[in-house]
């Protein structure tokens, strides 16, 4: 009996020192001393207890190592997600398209807006823009400063100086931002910006570029005061919702009409809203405007005709229209020549007085609700308007300067009758030396 218990304690050991059946015959025997009092297999048992004591530490120890390895991992992949989630917006923020307007489409008696509008200015543009979008238009707004710049050359002699030193250190002042632009945009291609670090900086080129604007228009203000009363023009050099004329006189209440201007635009899609006449509960009573990739048109209270003038091609250009309110019947004048008539154009209704005459922006409410996207760009001269219709050859001498100009007994061109917002800027103009 003494026997078989030693022999289930040897195998005990050899069980728990990881051995099987199959071993036996490979064991090796290691001979231990132990006290002669002691019985072999209690010292057999209490040998395997203490190995297994140490391969359960060792299990044990193994278990924990993995575990601490499992979560490390989890880790890992989480902030794996984390950069691959901020990867991704970079890069659908780099790849967005800029806006696309879609042709306006005017229906009798209703006009509706089919876009929400762009940017609340040039600077609110470029706050909500992409950073690669921000640097693009702010290329845009430095190359329309130096157009600005170059167009100073046209000052009398008496200024000629002050105007040449202003222009070099404004010059110097745009090379100095072009070259921090382009400096950005190869940063922002090498590595992905910081937001905040980028909203600083576009912060810090704002405040540049409105200084620019604010010392470009105060030196321009000094060329008003030598231009005749009429021989000037306006020049709307951005598509903003901010940047217009407001004609200081209202319209009388008219049952017919004559509105005429010269018109230079090269600007895409459509060159916007040429002038816009509101009246109280009516935003529409009388429009001029080439919107998206529509053809002209022009509004009475919200009807609508199409106008045959292709003048998008950055030439300048002499249109008329005259209307009267029997039968709605209207003619459109291209650079001296009838290119179109029709009919049934706000039949029987005279265009409202009391209201508010805007050049270079199309009214939502009463002289103001301006939408960026219809905003006129391009340059605007000898805006005149008459309650009569002028005969074809009255439309013809005003477009090619075959005698002195005659100017509209209701509007008449004059520096003095209109007022300025957003800085459009004023150029001399002599409609004569533009059409040779």
């Amino acid at each position: 009996m003494a026997t078989e218990m030693c022999w289930r304690c040897l195998f005990f050991v050899f069980f728990l020192l990881g051995g099987s059946a199959q071993d036996i015959g490979q064991t090796r025997f290691i001979c231990t001393s132990i006290p002669a009092d002691m019985d072999m297999c209690s010292a057999a048992a209490q040998s395997g207890s203490g190995s297994a004591e140490e391969l359960k530490n060792s299990v044990l120890q193994l278990r924990e190592t993995v575990l601490q390895q499992k979560e490390t991992i989890m880790n890992q992949k989480e902030t794996i997600r984390e950069l691959t989630a901020k990867i991704s917006r970079c890069e659908s923020q780099s790849m967005a398209e800029p806006f696309n307007g879609e042709g306006k489409v005017g229906q009798p008696g209703s006009r509706k807006k089919e876009t929400a509008g762009a940017s609340k200015n040039t600077m609110g543009d470029l706050s909500r823009a992409p950073p690669a979008d921000t640097l693009n238009q702010l290329g845009q707004t430095l190359q329309t400063l130096k157009t600005r710049l170059e167009n100073l050359e046209f000052s009398r002699s008496n200024s000629s100086s002050q105007i040449s030193n202003l222009k070099d250190i404004l010059q110097n002042k745009i090379d100095d931002l072009e070259k921090q632009v382009l400096s950005r945009v190869n940063n922002i291609e090498e590595n992905k910006p910081n937001l905040k670090n980028e909203t600083e900086q576009r912060g810090k080129i704002e405040s540049t570029l409105t200084t620019l604007h604010h010392r470009i228009s105060d030196l321009e203000k000094g060329q008003r005061n030598n231009l005749p009363g009429d021989k000037f023009q306006l020049n709307f050099s951005l598509r903003t919702n901010y940047m217009y004329a407001k004609v200081k006189k209202s319209l009388p209440e008219m049952y017919t009409f004559t509105v005429c201007m010269w018109l230079k635009s090269s600007a895409t899609p459509g060159m916007g809203t040429p002038f816009s006449y509101a009246v109280p509960g009516q935003p529409n009573e009388l429009v001029l405007i080439e919107w998206g990739s529509n053809p002209m048109e022009i509004l009475i209270n919200d009807k609508v005709a199409k106008l045959p003038f292709v003048i998008s091609d950055g030439k300048w250009h002499h249109i008329c229209v005259t209307w009267t309110t029997r039968d709605g019947v209207w003619e459109a004048y291209q650079d001296g020549l009838l290119r179109g008539n029709g009919e049934n154009l706000a039949p029987y209704h005279p265009i409202k007085p009391h209201g508010v005459l805007i050049l270079g922006q199309e009214q939502d409410t009463l002289g103001g609700g301006f939408d960026a996207t219809q905003a006129f760009v391009g340059e605007l001269a000898h805006f005149n308007i008459w309650d009569k219709v002028l005969t074809p050859g009255e439309v013809y001498n005003l477009a090619t300067c075959s005698t002195k100009a005659i100017a509209g007994n209701v509007i008449s061109w004059s520096e003095s009758n209109i007022e300025i917002f957003g800085s459009p800027t004023k150029w001399e103009f002599e409609a004569c030396r533009q059409i040779n």
